[in-house]
């Protein structure tokens, strides 16, 4: 009896075997094209992950981490996301929601501990919302905004000359560290060291599209002020403790630096590693293996689990926030609408996508199939829509 239980187990293990190498072999096409991409747009190294509702249905890795030491670009490998990391202030905002702290309506002037206005409308208020849909008229101030990077030079090895390019791009570092409250009072209180009247634009807030880093850290600093605790420290209880991403953070880690991938300027040169002050718009540390469960929670919050966020929480954030008829001035609607931070694309596909130096990425889902995909490159990749026409295909 115990030997017939052993061989019933066996055949089980070989059907699952496979009919995982079914599924994989069914993306062959896939793996190619990639390998081809890789190739012409002389790709480091990138993770691309596709999956259901369920568990990943396809993954494969490309090229290098770290190209002097050999070490392989892995579903582990972790790297700063950029702008995707504005989809985890989305959670995060609407969970705040549900805990009271505030509505989306709410007037920023209503929650902070200083005074927010833009000069050339200052009775006008900015609510959450604009925040949230970059209509807030707070705007990247390019005299300031790319000194918020802070690189720091002593934590690995990296290329002078990959380094001297960025700051001749005004990556010049010349923004002390500080908190993430400190930055956003300089930047944006009339008492500030930072404060320019070209912080804002010169149209009322909710009139005007203009997309917007600091105006989306702001609205994470909004949680801090409201829970008592950093964005950061409020992200790992509500959102990576709960979907057991364990190998997400915000913030560099050396005990961690061997499974960083570096960030390259080409083939072969690397910039320092480096943070940003305003973390939230474009810090997060992950890896596709961690976000494979970050997507699957969203396909199955999509569908009505409530594990992460309610119901009506899930409605909110990705329901069209700009009317086709009367959009804000500065955007179309041909290509996509906007929900809380996410972007809503007019191929049916949910997402946002990424770019700092040294770093691509992009993390999607098909609300009608229930897959998803994300890919992580850790190198800048001017055009993805080559890659993500990809994956939107083999995920209808």
């Amino acid at each position: 009896m115990k030997r017939w239980k052993q061989i019933i187990i066996g055949c089980a293990l070989v059907f699952v075997y496979a009919q995982n190498a079914r599924g994989q072999s069914g993306f062959d096409s896939l793996t190619t094209s990639l390998e081809q991409i890789v190739k012409k747009d002389s790709l480091t190294g990138m993770s691309v992950v596709l999956v259901n509702s369920k568990q990943i249905i396809y993954e494969h890795n490309f090229g290098y981490a770290d190209v002097a030491k050999k070490t392989r670009y892995t579903s582990k490998s972790i790297q700063i996301i950029g702008s995707v990391s504005k989809t985890f202030i989305a959670v995060a905002l609407m969970k705040a929601v549900e805990m009271g702290y505030f509505g989306l309506e709410t007037d920023i002037n209503d929650i902070l501990p200083f005074k927010i206005a833009n000069p050339g409308y200052p009775t006008a208020s900015i609510t959450i919302r604009e925040l949230t849909n970059h209509t807030s008229s707070i705007v990247d101030n390019p005299a300031i905004f790319p000194d918020t990077y802070q690189f720091d030079e002593a934590f690995a090895c990296y290329d002078i000359s990959a380094y001297k390019i960025l700051q001749n791009m005004g990556y010049r570092k010349k923004v002390a560290p500080s908190a993430l409250k400190t930055f956003l009072y300089d930047y944006l209180s009339t008492e500030g060291k930072y404060y320019s009247a070209d912080n804002f634009v010169s149209s009322e807030p909710g009139s005007s599209s203009h997309y917007s880093n600091i105006a989306s850290a702001l609205a994470a600093y909004l949680i801090e002020v409201k829970s008592g605790m950093t964005y950061a420290e409020f992200t790992e209880k509500h959102i990576l403790k709960p979907l057991k991403m364990r190998n997400s953070s915000w913030f560099l880690d050396n005990k961690q630096v061997d499974k960083y991938a570096r960030h390259y300027y080409d083939l072969v040169s690397s910039f320092p590693f480096y943070q940003c002050i305003t973390y939230p718009d474009g810090g997060l540390r992950t890896n596709t293996t961690d976000l494979s469960k970050y997507l699957i929670a969203l396909i199955n919050g999509y569908n009505g689990d409530e594990s992460l966020l309610s119901k009506a929480s899930y409605q909110t954030m990705f329901t069209p926030q700009f009317s086709k008829d009367n959009p804000p001035k500065g955007i179309s609607l041909a290509y996509r609408n906007k929900g809380i931070f996410w972007n809503l694309y007019n191929n049916g596909t949910i997402g946002h996508d990424g770019d700092d130096p040294g770093v691509s990425s992009f993390l999607f889902f098909n609300p009608v199939t229930g897959k998803g995909g994300v890919f992580l490159c850790d190198r800048y990749l001017a055009d993805k829509s080559e890659i993500i026409d990809l994956l939107v295909k083999y995920t209808r």
